[in-house]
């Protein structure tokens, strides 16, 4: 076990920007699919410009050409929306976390303000996104709270129209689960796609898919990249990278626990688990834990969980919790587990972190479906500058500016003087004709 102390600690948890790595097996796949090592960037370009040129067409030969699968229809009718079913407790597991989810963000503000004073009036006007889409992964398993957590907040904002596109499973349709909670949150347009093609679709919009004003959810190295590469036509509400979560326990944290939430993120593909201590002994102990529930897991979580402890965990021993918390604000994690004698007492000094999970019972595990905020969360330390999926993401803020002519009289001569100064002449005359003909 290597753990880390100190500068070389702050070093290996200093986080700059860095390409998405791409394994080889891409390389092998894309070459196997179009007799070239096309990187990633590559195909995705090549996806926009034909679904830009092909519309429908593209999108169908592209998902038979990556998915093995030609839909009949990209979009799920009505009549599949209202089939769709799942094990009563299943649909009840959907409702309770919309429920949560919903009356987590109710509670966000979403208005705006004019406020009418001695200088007139000033404020903002706070309007809904005319039409967002959803992107919900499907390959490896179906993620319905994806769809839960960005459609949710979006609804909030009152966002009149959601899209979503989803890949279809081996049995060549979208999971019913997701259908389901795509019923009972009130979506009525959903389409069979998914990869690079489906953010084109969303982007462009074809005959099939109506275009979107902006993008959210997670998906695969070919969807972040894709996300990226049409930014500006659209909005995006973020490039979600692999999963990360670091854990922050004292001698008070059940060794139990600790492994246990770093195991539900090392399960994800690429995952980064990162436990820091005060405890030599707790980190100890972690490993043996580690070890221990990693051989009791299922394959190919096995697999997945024991590829992301052996080759991204990092395990650092801090000498006091002040230290601890120095080192999590500089690695600024998508999750922050506080699993110390105190938990509470530590949180206003926490400044960089897309989630805190405060205490034993506060699992990070059930906030991906219904603790309340969204999952979708600040990756690769950019909890630095951004933040988790909210209502805001879904909304244009609009300046309001009605000045009156006192103030004008008082603030005008300076805004001309500073329009001159930047060499913008007819600023400045359009601001002095009002003072010329005021008396």
């Amino acid at each position: 076990m290597n753990i880390l102390k100190g500068e070389a600690a702050r070093a290996a948890l200093t986080r700059t920007f860095s390409e998405i790595p791409v394994p080889d097996s891409v390389l092998d796949r894309n070459e196997r699919l179009f007799g070239e090592r096309l990187t990633p960037e590559q195909v995705v370009d090549r996806i926009l410009k034909d679904v830009q040129a092909r519309g429908d067409d593209a999108l169908l030969d592209w998902t038979e050409r990556l998915d093995g699968f030609r839909p009949d229809r990209l979009e799920v009718t009505a009549d599949e929306l209202a089939a769709a079913s799942v094990a009563p407790e299943l649909h009840a597991a959907i409702e309770l976390a919309i429920s949560r989810v919903r009356a987590f963000y109710e509670q966000q503000p979403a208005h705006g303000f004019l406020n009418h004073g001695p200088d007139g009036a000033l404020g903002q006007l706070v309007r809904p996104l005319g039409r967002v889409g959803v992107y919900v992964p499907g390959g490896l398993a179906p993620l319905v709270s994806t769809l839960i957590h960005t459609a949710i907040p979006a609804q909030v904002a009152g966002v009149p129209e959601l899209v979503v596109c989803s890949p279809v499973g081996r049995d060549g349709d979208i999971h019913p689960a997701v259908l389901v909670a795509a019923r009972l949150i009130g979506v009525t347009r959903v389409f069979r796609l998914g990869g690079a093609q489906a953010i084109a679709a969303l982007a462009y919009g074809t005959a099939s898919v109506p275009g979107v004003d902006k993008i959210a959810g997670p998906g695969n190295l070919f969807v972040v990249i894709a996300k990226r590469m049409v930014f500006g036509q659209v909005g995006i509400e973020s490039l979600p990278g692999p999963t990360e979560t670091l854990v922050l326990a004292d001698d008070s944290a059940d060794a139990r626990y600790v492994a246990a939430d770093l195991l539900a993120q090392a399960e994800h593909l690429g995952a980064e688990p990162v436990l820091v201590s005060t405890s030599r002994e707790l980190l100890v102990a972690v490993q043996a834990e580690l070890n221990g529930q990693l051989e009791a897991l299922p394959e190919p979580n096995r697999g997945w969980a024991r590829d992301s402890v052996d080759a991204r965990m990092k395990i650092v021993l801090a000498d006091t919790l002040d230290e601890a918390l120095d080192l999590s604000n500089v690695y600024a994690p998508e999750h922050l587990c506080l699993l110390t004698r105190d938990p509470w007492s530590l949180l206003g000094r926490v400044q960089r972190a897309g989630g805190v999970f405060v205490g034993e019972s506060s699992m990070e595990a059930l906030g991906d479906y219904l603790a309340g905020p969204s999952h979708v969360m600040p990756t690769g330390g950019t909890a630095r500058f951004m933040s988790p999926v909210n209502v805001r993401d879904f909304q244009n803020i609009i300046s309001v500016v009605g000045i009156n002519e006192e103030t004008l009289r008082r603030v005008g001569p300076a805004a001309a003087l500073l329009a001159r100064t930047e060499g913008l002449e007819a600023h400045a005359r359009a601001i002095e004709s009002r003072l010329n003909t005021q008396g």
